[in-house]
């Protein structure tokens, strides 16, 4: 997902606060960057290929210093190669406005063809560029500028989130949503718009999160929302509790590394405040918690993307061994164009760090429409999955910075959890003093986590991950509920070190994966002290015999002595182990990518949160 960001000042000072807003978005990947200002009442645009860097160069002569109005955009490209011209923000053919678009308008063809015919002349090769020029001939026509987007929008088929500024004495600043997210804020001095409420932070901590069809007039002290039909609407103000300070990296050399170093904070804050009472349940308010909306529930779908998808496929295992419910997990693009069998009593779970997530969102709002009840596992209060849900789970992990998700994996797991004991209390599955020993079992997490930690480990994953860095491929295996972690750990590998890795269920490797077994393949086991843990030894035994490596991490003595080499994890009980015996695999992924200089923070090709499909 792109970066958009918006303001509009009484005082001079906008081109400082857009060049820091597109800082802080960088984590979210691109390819290029540009601001739109109005200067001494003109429009007046940069925008380079490549980083923002290149961008602050450009501006460097400091000829647009001093403007009260601006907006700017960082671009990875889909329709259109990396180049100045396809870099947003994008104007109309006098100059007059500039527009930026996180998105996509899946009629931009016929629309491009139509506008060309009656004389518009085009300047890239984007689909953006449509927009800027329906939103310029609705204002030819005498239309106000809020009113001149809520026309122009009505033509688009898409996806999208977009800004768009007009010069002039008093300049005007609008943002619509339809799709992507938008939080507008004001303050006395300023009004503000950004694509993440972490460009906000710095200058206000109550925004409003634009609804799908919203088209919202941002100015100095007001914001004025409207729907799609031009009726004013009240959006609730939201107060975020994130500082801007944990956008900061501090001294750490990666986002990710800070990241993966905060878990046990992060597991701690999301599952302290929920252990409540005499110990034996989770203290989750609002009626959907309640022991009768839960013995409703017949069975439970969780669907996911990516990592998230991961922490669905653990769920699944708890809500089945914790809940006492019948539990699956699937991918939400493949979940959102099936014919899925859902009645009244069928859950979907969501799972997104964003909650923007747009396969994820489909398939929930595809459950929705057949019957079935909703519930979203999310890192962000004001996103539209929490909005649309019935219920919801903040798993209050932070911002997350770095693409490849690391601490908000690790609060989805303890969500999981959590959830599956209420359900478990709720219909009788789980006896009190059950509970109470697995509630105690999560306490004792975090400090499990500082262990794991310690600079003794970290050095040791450090020197393992260096010595492996250039294998011929990697091949990770696990079973149960740490099968999962299997997938997550060769995801991450694949997501910041670009080398060949794949996760597989431990049974499965005869039925395929061993063709690949040779020296200069790495084999990487998760095995904690389980119910299969002895038919986890056997695989490892069998790499050997055919001159793989075998790397094991787990807590299972025997697994970690036959394993050429090991890194030992706290033995956490069967049901939590994920949570700990994924914390090696991501230290792992980073010092693999370390010693391979790869951008650990902004992989190649990747966005942060895929609002399109």
């Amino acid at each position: 997902m792109c970066g958009i960001v918006g303001a509009i000042h009484r005082e001079a000072g906008v081109l400082e606060s857009l060049l820091e807003g597109l800082r802080t978005l960088e984590y979210r990947g691109y390819d290029s960057v540009g601001v739109g200002v109005v200067h001494g009442g003109r429009l007046c645009v940069q925008k380079r290929a490549g980083r923002i860097d290149e961008l602050v160069r450009a501006l460097a002569g400091g000829e647009l210093a001093g403007v009260r109005a601006g907006i700017g955009h960082s671009r990875w490209a889909t329709h259109g190669a990396v180049t100045d011209e396809n870099a947003h923000p994008h104007t109309d053919v006098a100059g007059e406005l500039a527009l930026v678009h996180n998105g996509i308008v899946e009629n931009h063809r016929e629309l491009r063809t139509a506008l060309e015919a009656a004389g518009f002349v085009f300047r890239s090769e984007t689909d953006t560029e449509v927009l800027a020029h329906l939103v310029a001939r609705e204002i030819a026509a005498g239309r106000a500028l809020a009113e001149a987007v809520r026309r122009a929008l009505a033509h688009v088929r898409g996806y999208y989130a977009i800004a768009v500024l007009v010069g002039g004495d008093e300049p005007q600043l609008v943002g619509a949503r339809q799709g992507p997210p938008l939080c507008v804020g004001a303050t006395p001095g300023a009004g503000w718009l950004a694509s993440d409420v972490l460009a906000l932070l710095p200058h206000t901590r109550d925004v409003f999160f634009l609804e799908d069809g919203d088209v919202a007039e941002v100015a100095p002290g007001r914001i004025a929302i409207t729907d799609a039909a031009g009726k004013a609407v009240e959006r609730p103000l939201r107060h975020i509790e994130w500082q801007a300070a944990a956008g900061d990296k501090g001294a750490w050399p990666h986002f990710m590394l800070k990241e993966i170093h905060e878990q046990p904070d992060v597991v701690a804050r999301t599952a302290y405040p929920r252990l409540g009472g005499d110990g034996t349940d989770v203290r989750l308010e609002g009626g959907f918690w309640t022991d009768e909306s839960l013995r409703r529930v017949s069975r439970v779908q969780t669907v996911a993307c990516g990592t998230a998808l991961h922490a669905g496929l653990v769920a699944r295992y708890m809500l089945e061994g914790l809940g006492g419910v019948p539990a699956d997990a699937e991918y939400a693009s493949e979940f959102r164009y099936r014919d899925p069998l859902l009645d009244r009593d069928s859950l979907v779970v969501a799972i997104s760090q964003s909650g923007e997530t747009a396969d994820t969102l489909a398939a929930m709002r595809l459950g929705q429409v057949r019957g079935g009840r909703s519930l979203a596992i999310c890192n962000s209060i004001g996103s539209t999955m929490v909005r649309e849900a019935e219920a919801s789970f903040l798993i209050d992990a932070g911002p997350e910075i770095g693409v490849a998700s690391t601490k908000a994996f690790v609060a989805m797991l303890v969500a999981a959890y959590l959830i599956a004991v209420r359900i478990g209390r709720a219909r009788g599955h789980l006896a009190p003093e059950t509970a109470r020993e697995r509630l105690e079992e999560l306490r004792r997490v975090p400090a499990a986590l500082e262990h794991l930690l310690a600079e003794a480990v970290v050095a040791r994953v450090r020197e393992m991950a260096h010595r492996h860095a250039h294998a011929k491929g990697f091949l990770f295996l696990g079973r149960g509920i740490n099968y999962p972690i299997a997938l997550e750990g060769a995801l991450k590998l694949k997501e910041i070190s670009y080398v060949h890795a794949e996760g597989y269920p431990a049974g499965e490797m005869k039925h395929g994966p061993i063709a690949l077994i040779e020296p200069g393949m790495t084999t990487v086991v998760v095995a904690p002290r389980d119910g299969v843990v002895e038919k986890l030894r056997s695989n490892v035994e069998q790499v050997r015999a055919r001159g793989g490596h075998v790397i094991a991490v787990g807590s299972d003595p025997e697994c970690l002595a036959v394993a050429h080499e090991a890194i030992e994890v706290p033995d956490a009980g069967p049901w939590l182990s994920p949570v700990l015996d994924v914390v090696p695999l991501q230290l792992f992924a980073y010092h693999v990518a370390e010693a391979r200089g790869c951008d650990i923070d902004k992989p190649r090709n990747l966005a942060k949160s895929v609002t399109v499909e």
